[in-house]
């Protein structure tokens, strides 16, 4: 297993990767649809096969919501993809180490997110198509439920859970590139995911396949208006969770000497 400072290395790698990376805009771009795309396969997974435990008033709903969406990350991992909210702790420590300029960092960013937009615009679409959620489906009702509970989430409520849900989805990102172990990634994520799904937190880019199916869904509450104020609180929540509470608090403590130990 990589030490604290050898993973801090690791993650200026991937910092150059990406920020180097970016420069073929068109790429990237795409790279970071799958991205999305992936995500959005495990939000639409959890809400057809888990959200429905909560319209029938299942205490179990939110465990099972958190068992099924681990895919997301795993297939973005394994599959490969650029993922914007890993990102808020990794290109802030290939910053803070001076591996990276904030130029090209604000560019792998920005295609990040975009594209992880599109990339879930694009799937909600291919969902639209497929009937899986329509109105009168047990998927689409699931749809609805779920989106009246983000809604309904107050603007601070949103910001706090989705600083929560980025401290979780970073440390799966850190905790997987100390580890050489297959079985060891799939499962520190797939566990991180439960915890931030099965509690209630908040993830940009999942909602933004949440959101984009209720738009092209109709469904009641999803309006441009609640899409814009669940996405842009929870951008800024999601960074502030990965770029302080993951890569910062980690650097910092890499910061140790020698024989303090690093562990």
């Amino acid at each position: 297993m990589l030490t604290l400072t050898q993973n801090i290395d690791a993650q200026c790698d991937a910092a150059a990767h990406k920020a180097h990376g970016s420069a073929s805009i068109a790429r990237y771009f795409v790279a970071a649809m799958m991205a999305g795309a992936f995500i959005g396969l495990a939000d639409v997974f959890m809400i057809t096969a888990a959200v429905p435990l909560r319209v029938a008033g299942s205490a179990a709903a939110p465990l099972a919501e958190g068992a099924v969406f681990g895919i997301g990350l795993i297939l973005t991992v394994f599959a490969g993809g650029e993922l914007a909210t890993s990102a808020m702790m990794i290109l802030p420590v290939g910053l803070l180490e001076r591996r990276i300029g904030w130029g090209p960092a604000g560019r792998a960013f920005i295609l990040m997110v975009l594209g992880n937009l599109a990339g879930a615009a694009v799937l909600a679409a291919l969902v639209l198509g497929s009937g899986i959620m329509a109105p009168d489906s047990v998927g689409g009702e699931a749809l609805a439920v779920l989106i009246a509970a983000k809604t309904h989430k107050s603007t601070i409520n949103l910001f706090f859970r989705a600083i929560l849900c980025n401290i979780l989805v970073c440390l799966a990102m850190w905790s997987v590139t100390r580890t050489s172990s297959d079985v060891a990634k799939m499962i520190l994520m797939a566990w991180c995911m439960a915890a931030f799904v099965a509690s209630g937190m908040e993830h940009v880019v999942a909602n933004m396949t949440t959101f984009c199916l209720g738009l092209f869904h109709q469904v009641d509450h999803a309006t441009l208006w609640e899409t814009g104020r669940n996405l842009g609180t929870v951008l800024v929540g999601n960074v502030i969770g990965g770029a302080f509470f993951v890569g910062l608090a980690q650097w910092f403590a890499s910061r140790t000497k020698p024989e303090e130990g690093r562990h």
